[in-house]
């Protein structure tokens, strides 16, 4: 049998804030933004979810069990993200999987 992928030796935690000074930033813009910022941090960053905090839209949109928090974190977190980059205090959020 054929090992796709492993996860990352790396079980640690880290969580990234950025603060951008520009009214017009949006989605597209904000997650060029923590691409970028996880790229310094990995070489295979796996994006696993996110959430639009200006529109309330978030991805995945499904359920995950029952749980107190969203279904974007939950799905995340089940997958093992050990990297989150919030942007404008949550405006924008990221999970990312450190390959």
């Amino acid at each position: 049998m054929t090992q796709i992928a492993s996860q990352s030796a790396d079980t640690s935690v880290e969580h990234v804030n950025i603060h951008v000074d520009d009214p017009g930033l949006d989605f597209e813009r904000a997650k060029e933004l923590a691409k970028k910022a996880v790229l310094g941090k990995t070489s295979m960053p796996m994006l696993l979810s996110w959430k639009n905090g200006i529109d309330g839209s978030f991805y995945p949109t499904f359920e995950c069990g029952k749980s107190v928090q969203p279904p974007w974190v939950v799905y995340a977190k089940a997958r093992g993200a050990n990297l989150t980059v919030e942007i404008n205090d949550g405006d924008y959020v990221f999970m990312f999987l450190k390959l």
